[in-house]
């Protein structure tokens, strides 16, 4: 590398204290893609809590299998390269700019268009093979039942129990025990095409095992080799979870790449068509960002910063929703409320934007056939009384208690019965199990034994509506001879529900949780309305499912919108908000966390929480000094640097190989002067630039770490914050927490009360931990 290589990326260094000058910014334009695909270190070490034996150094910090970005550092990188893109004159240079300004929008429309076309895959594919375990359409095997009998009312599948009254559709048998084993058959076979297919997306973080000198006095400098860390299932679950801790500022490698697209998307097809409690409404979202990220990578704003990166994921989360609901605004609402972590007004308008254009291509598409986005569209035309606010709440009580008794349940579950080996090291068994347990308790009821989807359009039926007058439900309603049987299937599908929801979320095949949530409050509600006169129990269902997801995933603002938007009932925005608050109350008072955050601590991610850490932290009388590292780990991790602003590089050596030794791969080195706090650079920038810069200067060469360089030195000031940021060591835990999680930050060096001397680093992993020791 040339000096002026050098020299140009001097002023891609995020935090200098000087600012560049017009020939430094000339240069800066050539190298700035590869500097910034360079000046991060890939993540290397194990994510387990392992203490170095008998040594001083101090704990291996969890977590370290993620590394951070550090928002400061990205917010001024990208200042810098608008500079150098809107301040030149001329045609060229002006439409590169426009460009510039307009290639959020651009990759926006792109991610939602995306977006609508594989949910529209998906949608079509999933109705078609879920049922393939009733029969098939003879004059098209790839259509649907409804598809197939388009001219029947989309009620039709429980007009009968196996909807032998279309003649376009060819039942398997008609004998009920033939029929029943031909589903469970078909519900096997593709649970395990699923999870097959999920198992290809297995991933092992990388970690680097302890050194062999750190039983002894001192440590060995020798890096040693990296092992396997934690493994991951990229395509299981919904991804939420791990999609929140992807914006929160963790990296986690290789999440959102193509191929985990692709097998969340085939994935889900055959997870939902199992009839096991999952949706694909959380794969969605997972696959929206998928879409996002690799639309962001076509641009170089996007692909060279992790902040502005977060910010097109953010946007594009949203069209998940807005794809899987048909709700264009909860999408928006949900990213902002549930998932994002940094969402700023430009982000929420390119998201509604994103949102609108998901919406509009998949209503084109027309994947349900009736050319509307509103999934279970709804007419009661009756409203509701003051007297019936009662009801509503003991929907939202209801939900309350079925949310954190759920989430309880689940976590319970998740810790007891995957720890068996069986299970752990064959997935794919698991899978088998809940799939044979799911299709023997759920085919003897005729309202569970149909996807989610359709179980919550069945319940929401209104019976004084012509159309619906003659399903099943309606018929069972209008029995005057008694309706007990009606009555125990609906008790039947609500324990059922809460069951099987219980031992299937966390299976290792693309679920959500969002509409065996619905199905579970739509079962009670329709239960509880039969006891209500003058109203249709079809209202309550309604109310009832919101209550139970609000319980669920504890959602507010953004799950009344949605609810509004999957029904097209506006009148009944009161009561929803009736039930979903009043939910949220009792489960928080049952758990604090909901389940996403619940399955965050399940799988081992980390994840700064302000809100719910400041509460914990307020409890305590902690100071941040509490989370000073020991004072061998300090002398370690200090650079004193002399007079001459030079450091011998042997020294930046070691002091690198015991970084990599202890694992600390989101650390650095703190420079100190006369006694005083300089600067600070980070280990994957050291790294770099000893390797690629120092391949021009012998080994016992001085290295130049801060002020101006001559043009022989050997430098690498350009990679050093001279700007870190600093925290008294007597001030409050809540300040910290607050510092790191608004300000996005990678690390922050505290200092001494008084003389402001520095006297310790607290990096992210290492508060996130803490906050967890305090839960």
């Amino acid at each position: 590398m040339s000096h002026q290589d050098i020299e140009s990326a001097n002023e891609r260094t995020g935090l200098l204290l000087h600012p560049p000058h017009d020939r430094r910014l000339s240069q800066l334009q050539h190298d700035d893609e590869v500097l910034s695909a360079q000046s991060i270190a890939a993540s290397a070490v194990s994510k387990e809590e392992q203490q170095l034996a008998a040594s001083t150094v101090g704990e291996r910090l969890p977590y370290n299998d993620y590394t951070t970005i550090d928002w400061l550092h990205d917010l001024v990188k990208d200042s810098y390269r608008y500079r150098i893109v809107h301040s030149r004159k001329g045609l060229r240079y002006g439409i590169i700019s426009l460009l510039d300004s307009c290639s959020g929008w651009i990759a926006v429309v792109f991610i939602g268009i995306f977006t609508a076309c594989v949910a529209f895959v998906v949608d079509v594919a999933e109705a078609t093979v879920s049922d393939w375990k009733f029969g098939y359409c003879t004059r098209n095997p790839l259509l649907s039942r409804e598809a197939c009998c388009e001219e029947k009312t989309p009620f039709l599948r429980l007009n009968s129990e196996l909807g032998d009254d279309c003649k376009n559709f060819h039942v398997w048998t008609d004998r009920y025990t033939s029929s029943f084993a031909i589903y469970v058959a078909w519900a096997l076979a593709f649970g395990i095409m699923s999870s097959s297919a999920t198992m290809l997306t297995k991933r092992s973080l990388p970690a680097v095992s302890p050194g062999k000198g750190d039983e002894v006095h001192g440590m060995d400098t020798t890096p040693q080799p990296v092992t396997s860390g934690k493994s991951l299932y990229m395509a299981a679950g919904s991804g939420i979870p791990e999609i929140k801790t992807i914006l929160s500022g963790f990296v986690i490698p290789n999440f959102l790449d193509l191929k985990v697209l692709v097998v969340k998307g085939f994935g889900a097809i055959f997870a939902v068509a199992t009839g096991m409690c999952l949706g694909k409404e959380g794969p969605f979202v997972h696959i929206s960002t998928c879409v996002g990220y690799l639309v962001g990578m076509w641009f170089p704003k996007y692909r060279n910063n992790g902040r502005k990166m977060r910010e097109l994921l953010s946007a594009a989360c949203a069209s998940g929703l807005s794809v899987a609901f048909g709700a264009p605004i909860g999408g928006v609402l949900f990213s902002y409320e549930e998932i994002s972590t940094y969402f700023p007004r430009k982000v929420l308008w390119r998201a509604f934007l994103c949102s609108l254009i998901a919406a509009m291509v998949l209503k084109a598409l027309n994947p349900t056939g009736t050319g509307k986005l509103v999934l279970f569209e709804t007419n009661y035309g009756t409203s509701y009384n003051a007297v019936h606010y009662l009801v509503f709440v003991v929907l939202g009580v209801a939900g309350g208690i079925f949310g954190g008794l759920f989430c309880k349940l689940n976590f319970m579950w998740s810790k007891w019965f995957r720890k068996y080996a069986i299970i752990k090291n064959y997935p794919v068994f698991e899978v088998f199990l809940v799939v044979l347990a799911t299709t023997l308790i759920q085919f003897p009821n005729p309202l569970t034994r149909e996807p989610g989807d359709i179980i919550i359009r069945n319940l929401l039926v209104d019976c004084r509506d012509n159309h619906s007058s003659n399903t099943w439900v309606c018929q069972n309603e209008a029995r005057t001879d008694g309706n007990n049987s009606y009555i125990g299937w609906l008790v039947y599908g609500t324990l059922a529900k809460l069951v099987l929801t219980t031992i299937t979320f966390g299976c290792k095949v693309p679920s959500g949780v969002i509409i065996p949530a619905l199905d579970a409050g739509a079962f009670f509600g329709r239960l509880l309305g039969q006891w209500i006169p003058d109203i249709s129990p079809g209202i309550f269902a309604m109310v009832g499912a919101a209550g139970f997801l609000a319980g669920v995933s504890r959602m507010t603002i953004s799950l009344g919108v949605i609810m509004f938007e999957l029904t097209g009932e506006l009148e009944y925005i009161v009561p929803h908000m009736i039930a979903i608050l009043v939910a949220k109350w009792v489960a928080d008072a049952i758990g604090k966390e909901g389940i996403y955050d619940l399955a965050q601590n399940v799988m081992g991610h980390p994840f700064l929480d302000l809100d719910h850490n400041l509460h914990v932290v307020q409890r305590q009388n902690h100071l941040v000094e509490e989370l000073i590292p020991p004072e061998q780990t300090m002398r370690e991790i200090t650079v004193v640097v002399g007079k001459t602003n030079m450091v011998p590089r042997t020294v930046l050596q070691e002091k690198l190989d015991l970084l990599h030794r202890r694992g600390l791969m989101d650390a650095g080195l703190v420079l100190v002067q006369n006694g005083m706090l300089q600067g600070y650079i980070a280990e994957g920038e050291l790294e770099f630039g000893l390797k690629e810069v120092g391949e021009l200067f012998p080994e016992d060469a001085e290295v130049r770490l801060l002020g101006d360089a001559d043009e022989e030195d050997f430098d690498l000031s350009m990679f050093v914050d001279r700007t870190p940021l600093t925290i008294c060591a007597k001030a409050p835990m809540e300040y910290l927490v607050e510092m790191f999680a608004k300000l996005g930050l990678r690390f922050l060096c505290v200092v001494e009360e008084g003389t402001g001397k520095l006297v310790g680093v607290v990096i992210k992993k290492r508060l996130v931990s803490y906050l967890e020791g305090l839960h």
